[in-house]
């Protein structure tokens, strides 16, 4: 199925080259605006004086990235691109492509982003980091499932540092109102 899923998708590249240039983009720099906007807003927390939420987004990253890095160890799913044929409109290196980590970095600081400093611009980071891991199908580098780990690392990275903080605090669990 995630094969199935992703020829779907890669099915439609090569047909409309704007459309081709926009999901190239996106696979390629679009986190770069993601973490610039996640690091807006870092900077506006510090000047509120929230440091501790913007150590909570920068632990949720590491976790995220050492949860990715074991997981990549743990498995040896090829690349699509390195075993079947496919619309490739990047250039890229062959690997392990389980998690993808544009995917889990996009969707860690998207999260962390809505959770610990801002929901608004989280949403928004999230609507971006969709865009990042549609567009890794795209361009024939990443499977679905590498993009669905990537969020999954993501969710577990975040609620692990939530957790975390709410059980060395005390604190009753955290409602989304508390969020903003």
């Amino acid at each position: 199925m995630n094969y199935q899923l992703f020829q779907a998708i890669n099915d439609l590249a090569g047909r409309l080259d704007p459309l081709d240039d926009a999901m190239e983009f996106a696979a390629t720099w679009l986190i770069f605006g993601i973490f610039a906007a996640a690091a807006v807003t870092m900077v506006l927390a510090v000047r509120r004086g929230d440091r501790a939420r913007v150590g909570d987004t920068a632990v949720a990253l590491a976790v995220a990235f050492v949860s990715a890095r074991a997981l990549s160890h743990l498995n040896g799913q090829q690349r699509p691109f390195q075993t079947h044929h496919v619309h490739q409109l990047i250039a890229h290196g062959n690997g392990v492509s389980l998690p993808s980590d544009h995917a889990t970095a996009a969707f860690t600081v998207a999260l962390a982003v809505a959770v610990f400093l801002h929901r608004g611009w989280g949403i928004a980071l999230l609507v971006a980091a969709a865009a990042v891991g549609l567009a890794r199908i795209w361009v024939g580098v990443h499977y679905p499932g590498d993009i669905l780990a990537g969020l999954a690392i993501a969710v577990l990275a975040v609620t692990a540092v939530l957790t975390a903080n709410r059980i060395r605090t005390g604190a009753a669990p955290l409602t989304v109102k508390e969020t903003a």
